[in-house]
């Protein structure tokens, strides 16, 4: 008789979720919209992301005009060496977005997740713009 080894737990792959900051190649791009490789900050929850293979979110950037975009919300000043070191990241609310996570190739960020306020508030600027709520 030969004894049964045990079988591994499957590793859970990982997903993105709301409220979580990840990478993503926002490549093809047309006209005022981002391209290249941008953090991305993921609205929807990790149950439609890995049921569709698509994430919905708000891409980031460090561009100093958008200090003065209404649309815009400050989140974090990067603390990494190099170019980004000491920059302002963006939230750009008026550019809500959806692409296939997995076919991007996107990661984990090393901001992690927004602190709940900034969430709230970038919330709420997009609910100004596309009026979801009561």
């Amino acid at each position: 008789m030969t004894a049964k080894l045990p079988v591994p737990a499957k590793r859970s792959a990982w997903v993105p979720n709301r409220q979580e900051i990840i990478w993503i190649d926002c490549n093809p791009q047309m006209g005022r919209e981002m391209r290249d490789v941008h953090p991305f900050l993921v609205l929807s929850p990790s149950v439609f992301n890995e049921k569709t293979s698509l994430v919905i979110g708000l891409p980031m950037t460090t561009a100093a005009y958008n200090a003065d975009n209404p649309f815009a919300v400050a989140v974090a000043v990067g603390k990494a060496s190099g170019r980004k070191a000491g920059k302002t990241s963006y939230v750009l609310c008026h550019q809500p977005k959806s692409f296939d996570w997995r076919l991007r190739g996107a990661k984990a960020h090393p901001l992690g997740i927004l602190q709940d306020a900034v969430f709230q508030q970038v919330c709420e600027r997009l609910n100004q713009i596309i009026c979801l709520g009561s």
